[in-house]
């Protein structure tokens, strides 16, 4: 495999040990966190930051990004606070032994490109003088959650990279071809999720994100992978009709998800 994988290990398990077990599991060393021990990883503290990282070195494993909510708040919510988490998130990667932090464009933004631009640059002015690699993730809603207003925001800082996830394209209404041509030059990591036209998320591959295409495409050498596929809880207990019925991406518990998205990208590769 040419590819070096990553992954949401918090869709598998809450538990720093249940992260560990999965990603060990399906053969993956590097980590993109987000959900740890029941927090946010923009709330944990410093000893919690570090405790976080030894157990992961401990296990050989690396974490490769902050997958934070930055950006991922309401233009009308006050900036402030929000700004100082930022912050500590810088603080928080650096102790974690990482670069990239995941970052979005907020939302409530119509009418409002200006102020988005704005609190971005506070973004990028708080992060100058560390060694950070920001990512701005393409998400419905927010203001880049289509190709082109992508591309503004890389034209406008370029030092802003992208991270681009084909499912929140396809649930934006944007083809992920023509996104790719457009935002190639920008991508730093792809997040690995793949979705119908209708917008469920499905594995690799199953989808209408044209995952085969922008993999030959793809020059970077990581992929996260982001399962968010249904968890059926009550689908062992179907039987017969009823359980024919059940979409046929269900899964009976997080771990065995977890597998069957890290089985459904390394299938492509």
């Amino acid at each position: 495999m040419r590819f070096r994988l990553a992954a949401f290990a918090d869709e598998a398990s809450g538990e720093i040990n249940g992260q560990i077990r999965a990603l060990k599991e399906n053969e993956i060393n590097l980590l993109e966190i987000r959900g740890v021990d029941g927090s946010n990883i923009a709330d944990i503290s410093t000893e919690k930051a570090k405790e976080v990282r030894a157990k992961f070195e401990d296990a050989g494993i690396s974490i490769w990004s902050l997958g934070s909510p930055f950006g991922k708040i309401h233009m009308d919510d006050d900036f402030a606070p929000h700004l100082e988490s930022f912050k500590r998130g810088l603080e928080t990667a650096q102790i974690l032994g990482c670069r990239h932090i995941r970052m979005f464009s907020f939302y409530g933004t119509e009418g409002r490109k200006s102020e988005v631009f704005e609190r971005l640059s506070l973004f990028l002015r708080a992060a100058e003088g560390t060694d950070a690699i920001l990512c701005h993730e393409n998400e419905k809603g927010i203001y880049g959650d289509v190709a082109h207003r992508c591309l503004e925001i890389h034209r406008e800082f370029p030092q802003i990279k992208a991270v681009f996830d084909p499912a929140n394209f396809i649930q934006s209404g944007q083809d992920t071809v023509e996104a790719w041509k457009m935002l190639s030059p920008y991508v730093e990591y792809m997040h690995i999720k793949d979705a119908l036209q209708g917008g469920q998320v499905v594995p690799a591959g199953k989808g209408a994100g044209n995952l085969p295409y922008l993999l030959s495409e793809y020059k970077g050498d990581v992929l996260t992978v982001e399962p968010h596929l249904t968890v059926f809880d009550g689908l062992e207990k179907l039987e017969g009709k009823e359980k024919t019925q059940i979409n046929p991406y269900s899964y009976p518990d997080s771990f065995t998800a977890f597998k069957a998205a890290c089985d459904a990208l390394k299938s492509l590769t």
